[in-house]
């Protein structure tokens, strides 16, 4: 309440045009903006191929992506901010989360997993803690914290669920919200990850939700071959594995320049993870 939070800090030295732009954009719908986002994928299979060869472990794409996602919010803090109430945070952590089918067939349900990083994880530390989660929340039987309260939630009448959701809106707009929610809502996190490619389905632009914290929103679609110049001046043609990313983000948070630093430095960790191979010595640390 009065601009205090359990999942983050307001901040106060901020230039008068950022702090006016949530008065006049008060959703996060209002504010998304969308690109999709090509990504390499050479190196990734060529580091995924060696540490198989050389050390027996299993990379996938959804490792590196988010090794490189979480890494990228280490080291530029202003992408892990939001916007409730019209005032400007910065988050106390970093968390990703992501929906997974607890089986791959239709009439399976579907879960969310939420993780909490530091920010200084190498890529074994974030790849086992993601095969550790999803171990943990496959099978049809299995329930998580997330699955326990969402159900006690159904368990009543429609008109009180419409009315539990409208307090929750509520007491999350004053920073009221239980903790214990904030803890497994899937809406409370620094980026909220899809995985089209797990499905065999390309890359979609997802909005951004109104309710929760989440100012980032990626999707990761399959991969496709597709032609490309490899020499421009004798005009000769080759073949490349791409990886389409779809990225949704809500603009009032940082500017346009820190934006595109910050998709540079994510695809260049795409494109070259040996670079996440060791622990992250310091962060880097957002203004007050």
């Amino acid at each position: 309440m009065f601009g205090h939070r359990r999942d983050g800090k307001k901040i106060k030295t901020i230039d008068p045009l950022m702090k006016i732009i949530p008065h006049i954009m008060r959703e996060r719908n209002d504010a998304m903006v969308m690109m999709k986002y090509d990504i390499d994928c050479d190196s990734m299979d060529n580091f995924i191929f060696e540490k198989r060869k050389q050390e027996s472990i299993r990379f996938t794409y959804m490792h590196i992506l988010v090794a490189s996602m979480v890494r990228v919010f280490a080291k530029r803090p202003k992408l892990n901010r939001f916007i409730m109430n019209g005032r400007i945070f910065k988050r106390n952590s970093i968390q990703i989360a992501f929906t997974m089918k607890k089986k791959l067939i239709d009439a399976a349900e579907e879960t969310t997993v939420k993780m909490t990083f530091d920010g200084t994880e190498s890529i074994y530390d974030i790849k086992d803690k993601i095969d550790e989660e999803i171990k943990k929340n496959s099978g049809m039987s299995s329930e998580n914290e997330t699955d326990r309260v969402a159900k006690a939630l159904t368990w009543t009448p429609n008109l009180l669920i419409k009315f539990s959701v409208g307090l929750f809106k509520w007491l999350d707009k004053h920073g009221m919200l239980p903790k214990k929610l904030l803890r497994v809502s899937p809406f409370h996190t620094s980026l909220f990850l899809t995985n089209m490619k797990s499905i065999k389905m390309n890359y979609v632009f997802h909005h951004i939700y109104n309710f929760g914290t989440a100012s980032v929103f990626m999707s990761m679609g399959k991969e496709r071959y597709l032609p490309v110049v490899k020499d421009h001046d004798e005009g000769s043609i080759g073949i490349k594995k791409n990886m389409e990313a779809g990225i949704v983000v809500d603009e009032r948070i940082c500017d346009g320049l820190y934006y595109g630093n910050s998709l540079r430095l994510f695809k260049q960790f795409m494109e070259d993870p040996s670079l996440l191979d060791e622990r992250l010595e310091e962060k880097v640390e957002d203004i007050r």
